[in-house]
């Protein structure tokens, strides 16, 4: 059975170490926020300008002016910065932000991503993708295996304009757990109840399959 889009949150949780700062992107990445794993401090970065975001309000704690890069509203958590963007990004262009999570169109085999516009339809510009991209060593994409119609999103080449090239190294989809090393897709984990077989049938890109694959537990 395909992961949640709150399962995927989950996962990609595990990924968060002792004093990371972390830029959640817009979507699935930003719920990630909600599952930090107790014992561990955290800083969570919003490109809009603030540093130790917080997980998402209750009505009685939610504050219409604090919101994310997405314009959702959030929470500031104890210690928390508010700074305008041009300081925002000079973090995340001088390399501060130890883990990045992101959403994307497509990805492939050799780490591009694409992820800020799909041809036709109206876009306002690439946002601060290209510089989280660009910025970080650390870049966990988030997304679904396939698209609606069933097409593959792990690609040999993305066939979308690129955000970033061979910058990712990790990607967390619906169905698995997957690194890129050498020009492929590393099956390193499979959902709950998902089959080898299915992730094969679904990736275009060339995919290794390893003896030890692990099946995710939550």
């Amino acid at each position: 059975m395909a992961l949640s889009r709150e399962q995927m949150a989950q996962r990609v949780a595990r990924e968060l170490q002792d004093g990371f700062y972390v830029n959640l992107g817009i979507g699935i990445p930003t719920l990630v926020a909600n599952y930090v794993p107790d014992g561990i401090d955290v800083m969570l970065q919003s490109e809009n300008g603030l540093l130790g975001m917080g997980a998402f309000p209750t009505e009685e704690t939610i504050d219409a002016d604090m919101i994310n890069a997405g314009k959702q509203t959030v929470t500031a958590r104890l210690g928390a910065s508010i700074f305008n963007s041009a300081e925002s990004f000079a973090m995340i262009r001088g390399g501060h932000v130890d883990l990045t999570v992101l959403g994307a169109f497509e990805v492939d085999v050799e780490g591009n991503i694409a992820s800020w516009m799909i041809p036709g339809k109206l876009v306002k510009g690439m946002g601060g993708a290209m510089d989280l991209v660009a910025g970080a060593d650390n870049i966990i994409v988030t997304m679904t295996h396939a698209s609606k119609d069933g097409e593959s999103k792990l690609l040999s080449r993305c066939s979308l304009p690129l955000t970033g090239a061979g910058c990712i190294k990790k990607v967390l989809t619906d169905l698995a757990y997957l690194e890129i090393e050498n020009g492929a897709f590393i099956l390193r984990e499979t959902a709950p109840g998902v089959s080898v077989e299915e992730i094969v049938a679904k990736t275009a890109g060339k995919l290794i399959v390893p003896d030890d694959v692990k099946e995710m537990t939550f």
